[in-house]
């Protein structure tokens, strides 16, 4: 049985105690108990940094930590959601955090409204930011990736805007995340795209923002004359010059992004070789630079020339980075990609993790949507044309060439051509007349109610991403740190982590001592055990205390970690 703490259980339900103690009991083999192995990760991630923003009532079984716990080993775990509790063991997940069981599905979910309706995501975001880069270690912080990532609606409940998804090559309707990734493409700040904004209005009315409320563009913070106090890499999506000059002028931030619209080439004689470092690998680049203006603004301009003679134009503002670095900066964007995927595949993080719907600012301005279709209907009209065109014309051209005698097999071809042309190029004024009838744009309260845009419920998936954040992080520095004893370390570091944290365990409490022991069971390969065994070793280091506890962890494995795989 589960539900073993009956009589504290129903006494907090009547209210008549507080949260219980955390009280860990031998436990043999419990299923999925290695993910306490990441516990120090979480911690030094600032997991329980949820406690500074958080308000909690006193008389519940669960407690906050416990709840967080809750979340954060279900994200290792890949338990995509509350209702894949269900085919779980709930005792023994329970076991793994100091209780009896861990929630249920509905009991969860209360606990998710409760923490969702104080709207403490991005503060608690902003105060983890502040943990992630302090003054000594903000380096990773100088260069910051951006990117949307485009989460597919796939119900029926929502009124959302129609996007382009790259990924299916299909138009659907969607929302926007926008992340801000550092250098080692480790996530910092999430924010939400309500509707249809530009790259380039979410950077400077909410990314930048929520950024001057940490230490990495803090008002106050010093600053270097010729420098700049970060540097965005993005790409053509947020594409402008005057963006470009008005974020060096306003905020002294630089940027990095690829040039639009490259009509010149490069003589083949002005590039030269330069090694480049992108993304931990030394590669060998044909680069050049010169000075170009765009947009009536001076940029300095780096282009790579490629094997296959295709020069790869990028702009900086940046005024003293070498010309090198630009390059590897630019190019390591894909470590941002890597995290979109990775996210995508193990941690399911499209998902829906409340249902329902929330207005969005009634004020808003937004292309009107009827327009937008008239829009989409010319142009498809005005390619039929054009195709038809290409035939007709040869084909006229090719009738006056031809002798007498031969146009009678040409006239019908041509008489049919013109025919549709004539046909398509009315449907085209009958469009032209509609579409000048209708206004561009309007405000969102201007729609009828019935088609009126809202959106999806924003602070339970803001929550749940940083939440995420922090279990990304744990993970990736359990993975760098057990890299060293990996032979093929890229290949096998996160796969070695997942299967530490599936791995079964026991768990042995000491009251006394005043010790709390993970053993974990043997990995796979005599190899992954011996990294195992070594990171045992830096975790017995931290001299971890259990939260809520005052029981020092100790890690071991069961397997000779020391044979030869």
């Amino acid at each position: 049985m589960a539900a073993s703490r009956v009589e504290e259980r129903v006494a907090c339900s009547l209210g008549q105690r507080g949260v219980p103690d955390i009280r860990f009991e031998q436990g043999q083999a419990l299923s999925c108990a290695g993910v306490l192995f990441l516990l120090p990760a979480l911690l030094a991630q600032g997991l329980l940094k949820t406690k500074e923003v958080y308000t909690w009532p006193s008389k519940v079984y669960y407690s906050l930590e416990s709840i967080v716990l809750t979340l954060a080993f279900m994200a290792l775990l890949r338990i995509k959601n509350p209702e894949q509790l269900k085919q779980c063991k709930p005792g023994e997940i329970g076991r793994v955090i100091g209780l009896d069981r861990i929630p249920e599905m509905r009991c969860l979910r209360n606990k998710l409204r409760l923490l969702t309706s104080q709207n403490q995501a991005m503060p608690l975001n902003n105060l983890l930011v502040d943990s992630w880069y302090k003054e000594d270690s903000s380096q990773d912080a100088d260069f910051l990736y951006i990117d949307g990532h485009v989460r597919i609606y796939y119900g029926n409940k929502a009124n959302l805007p129609v996007k382009y998804v790259s990924r299916q090559k299909l138009c659907l309707n969607a929302t926007t995340e926008y992340w801000v990734n550092d250098t080692k493409g480790m996530p910092v700040m999430m924010v939400m795209g309500e509707l249809t904004e530009k790259l380039q209005t979410v950077i400077e009315e909410q990314i930048i923002p929520g950024l001057q409320k940490t230490k990495l563009l803090a008002a106050d913070g010093p600053v270097v004359a010729n420098q700049p106090v970060c540097t965005f890499v993005f790409d053509r999506e947020a594409y402008q010059p005057a963006f470009f000059k008005r974020l060096w002028e306003k905020y002294k931030i630089a940027i990095i992004t690829y040039r639009k619209n490259v009509k010149d080439k490069w003589c083949d004689e002005s590039f030269e070789s330069i090694d480049v470092k992108v993304m931990q690998q030394t590669v060998n680049m044909q680069l050049c630079e010169r000075g170009t203006q765009l947009g009536g603004y001076w940029f300095r301009e780096i282009r790579r020339l490629n094997g296959d003679g295709h020069q790869t134009a990028i702009i900086t503002t940046h005024p003293t980075l070498e010309t090198q670095f630009i390059a590897g900066r630019m190019f390591a964007r894909w470590s941002q990609e890597n995290f979109f995927r990775y996210l995508i595949q193990d941690y399911d993080f499209d998902k829906i993790v409340s249902f329902g719907t929330e207005p969005v600012n009634p004020e808003k301005e937004i292309v009107n949507p009827e327009y937008r279709k008239l829009n989409h209907q010319l142009k498809k009209l005005r390619e039929k044309i054009r195709r038809v065109e290409a035939r007709f014309y040869p084909l006229l051209q090719l009738a006056i060439d031809q002798p007498i005698d031969e146009l009678p097999v040409i006239s019908p071809k041509l008489a049919e051509y013109k025919e549709k042309i004539e046909d398509f190029r009315k449907q085209e004024r009958t469009l032209l007349l509609q579409r000048s009838q209708i206004k561009p744009r309007l405000k969102v309260i201007q729609m009828p109610e019935e088609k009126r845009y809202n959106k999806l419920k924003t602070e339970s998936k803001l929550l749940m991403n940083v939440l995420r954040m922090i279990c990304y992080r744990a993970e990736s520095a359990i993975a760098e740190y057990i890299a060293p004893y990996l032979a093929r370390d890229e290949d096998e570091k996160r796969m070695v982590v997942k299967q530490i944290i599936q791995s079964s365990a026991d768990i042995s409490p000491d009251y006394i001592n005043k010790t709390l022991t993970v053993t974990m069971h043997s990995l796979s390969a005599n190899r992954f055990n011996y990294a195992a065994s070594e990171l045992a070793q830096l975790l017995n280091q931290t001299e971890t205390i259990f939260p809520g506890t005052n029981l020092r962890m100790i890690y071991k494995i069961t397997a000779n970690s020391y044979c030869e795989g």
